[in-house]
Order: structure tokens, then C-alpha cells, then sequence
């Protein structure tokens, strides 16, 4: 999972170990904080440390999972109808029972949430792209300040069967996007990676 490639050593001086696949950063510092009985400062100097050994590390830190074709297709439509602010043919995409995780700020099921309503109410100019996160698809979200793209945030989505079945969106937690090693931003102008 997204930025689970640098998870193994984040947390173990607390002895906090987390089963292979599963995403720590579905929880807030604070919550991850209260699990290891630490300070938000303590967690994001752990984070720190670990993606430093990591990044020292000889071994590769990538996922090794293959890019999904059915994955890229999705997130592909899906950038480019979030970008045109096409909510109803979006929603074509997403399935009924699917999931909505805003870190920090809501989980439950997004026919539930203002997710695209407040995307849509931004005041800073913004566009989504596909990206390579540390070797995963991911949806990048991108500021504009003055004529330049600034990557801000980023969002992890699961598809089943051609349709999004969960999305987990970073926008409230700017700690995570610098905790990537690598990314790799697509063609801003189609938003879809090359």
C-alpha cells in the first residue's frame, strides 16, 4: 500500500509492528501516537528515522508489486473526471458501498461525505494527477502557486471489479507526501501517467 513500503522500521523502537499489507497511515499521528504511548513529536521523529535508515538502506525499498491495468485505467478516468468536476460520471466509477477515509476528518461511506463539494469549494487553484508513490499508483493532488504545480497531497484508491471500492484521501495530514521517497508525477497537462 501507499507509503507502506517504509513502514517496517518507522515505529520499532516501540516494538509497534504492523501486518505486512496493512497501512499505518490510515490513523492520524495523534491516534498512532496513543498506540504507542508516545508524543505526536516522538511519532514524527520516529517517521523521521526510519526514512532515513531507509533511505540509506542498500535494499530496495519499492513495492514489488506490479502495476494493476485495471487499476491505472481507473485512476486515469477517475483524474480526469474529478479534474473536469464531472461528479455525476465520477460517481459512475465508485462503488454504491464504497468507503471514504479524509484522514483526520471522516470515515464512512462516501455517498455520506461533502468529499466532492469541498473539493469543488477550494479557494487555491488545484488539479488531481496520477502518480507513482514509492512505487504505487496513487492520485496526487496538486496546488497551483503562481504558474507552477505544487504536489500538496495524496490519495490511495482500492478498485474491485472495474469500480473504486475505497478511497483514502491524505488532504489533512501533510506529513505523509514528504514521508515518500519517491515520486514520480505524470504528464500534468492530461494528468495521466506516461
Amino acid at each position: 500500500m501507499l507509503v507502506s513500503s517504509f513502514t517496517s522500521g518507522l515505529l520499532a523502537h516501540r516494538k509497534l509492528t504492523f501486518r505486512k499489507g496493512q497501512a499505518p497511515f490510515d490513523y492520524s499521528l495523534e491516534e498512532i501516537a496513543e498506540l504507542v504511548d508516545s508524543s505526536i513529536g516522538g511519532v514524527k521523529a520516529a517517521l523521521s528515522r526510519g526514512r532515513s535508515k531507509l533511505a540509506a538502506s542498500p535494499e530496495a525499498v519499492m513495492s514489488s508489486r506490479g502495476v494493476s491495468p485495471e487499476l491505472s485505467g481507473i485512476l486515469n478516468l477517475y483524474v480526469d473526471r474529478f479534474n473536469k468536476r464531472d461528479w455525476e460520471e465520477l460517481r459512475k466509477l465508485i462503488s454504491a458501498d464504497a468507503q471514504l477515509l479524509v484522514a483526520d476528518r471522516f470515515a464512512g461511506p462516501i455517498d455520506e461525505a461533502p468529499y466532492f463539494a469541498n473539493y469543488d469549494r477550494q479557494g487555491v487553484p488545484w488539479r488531481l494527477t496520477v502518480a507513482n508513490v514509492d512505487g504505487e499508483l496513487a492520485v496526487l493532488v496538486m496546488h497551483q502557486h503562481e504558474d507552477v504545480w505544487i504536489p500538496y497531497s495524496v490519495a490511495r484508491l482500492e478498485v474491485l471489479d472495474q469500480r473504486i471500492t475505497r478511497i483514502v484521501d491524505y488532504a489533512h495530514c501533510p506529513w505523509i507526501l514528504p514521508l515518500a521517497i519517491t515520486v514520480v508525477v505524470s504528464d500534468l497537462s492530461s494528468g495521466m501517467l506516461q
